[in-house]
């Protein structure tokens, strides 16, 4: 599994599909971020945009949603650029990726690791730019855990789980939804491999942890 990992992780991108730019992309985009506001709460206005763009090999550009559950999520709106395009799996005909920590929104600390939040947002923004290139390449299912091979930088030997953190449907999308990574440890994925990881979930929802990406705590097993 490590050696399948390394495969998908350690490619470059694969090349961008042509975009549309037009108008049915803007509506797309204008529906898409509504239905994330019914889920997430209303966007903050600011965006964090990468240097260079996703498409052409970039990092993510990350968008807050801190009037939700306390704390803030941090999530993507690039994997799907038109409706049922893009990454998708057995449950969403498309879907974009959210993360969440406890620390409060604050875009000025965001750069500074020395910092709590911009410890956590570093974190978040590395696994997310991991993860959305290989969402393209994989399906990831809510329930399933992933580890990051252990000699990659950053990220290497962290542990996930994915989560199907809602759904919306209309006319224009089959299935819309969000995909959560939340931060785990070994233990707790070894666990979620053994029991199932609607056992995890369940532990860490009773003390407190779920869905937060946040290590500054103890395992719930």
């Amino acid at each position: 599994m490590i050696n399948r990992l390394k495969k998908y992780f350690g490619k470059a991108k694969a090349e961008p599909k042509p975009k549309d730019d037009g108008k049915d992309f803007q509506e797309w985009n204008e529906e898409k971020s509504r239905m994330m506001e019914e889920i997430l709460g209303a966007e903050h206005n600011m965006v964090m945009h990468a240097i260079f763009p996703y498409a052409i090999g970039g990092g993510l550009d990350l968008y807050y949603f801190p009037n939700g559950l306390p704390g803030i999520g941090i999530a993507t709106k690039e994997l799907s650029e038109l409706p049922n395009q893009g990454s998708s799996n057995r449950e969403f005909s498309c879907y974009e990726l959210v993360m969440f920590t406890r620390h409060g929104l604050n875009l000025d600390e965001a750069k500074d690791e020395a910092t709590a939040f911009g410890k956590a947002h570093s974190n978040i923004q590395s696994i997310l730019n991991r993860i959305a290139p290989y969402s393209a390449t994989a399906k990831l299912n809510g329930h399933e855990t992933c580890e990051f091979p252990a000699d990659m930088e950053v990220v290497g030997g962290k542990c996930l789980v994915f989560i199907s953190y809602g759904s919306r449907k209309s006319e224009t999308v089959k299935c819309f939804g969000l995909l959560a990574i939340m931060e785990i440890f070994r233990s707790e994925m070894d666990y979620a491999r053994a029991n199932g990881s609607a056992q995890l979930i369940g532990k860490l929802k009773t003390a407190g942890y779920y869905p937060y990406s946040d290590m500054d705590r103890e395992p719930v097993v």
